[in-house]
């Protein structure tokens, strides 16, 4: 599980944006958002590049080094 800091996300339009983003990759991931904190969890079989690289081409950029979540 990773936790991801996307601090352009603002919305909801922004979530499902993001949302959008990770399912095309892996529409098996498990996504949790929560808009205020401008975080993002994932539950992916992908590495934490691959997610960041996926929100980066979505225009939504990570903040920060993805955190373990647990």
């Amino acid at each position: 599980m990773l936790r991801f800091r996307v601090p352009g996300m603002k919305c909801g339009g922004c979530a499902k944006a993001v949302t959008h983003a990770i399912a095309a990759l892996d529409p098996s991931s498990k996504i949790e958002i929560d808009i205020d904190a401008k975080e993002v969890t994932v539950t992916s079989s992908f590495d934490e590049h691959v997610i960041s690289s996926a929100l980066e081409e979505a225009g939504y950029p990570v903040g920060e080094r993805p955190m373990p979540n647990g």
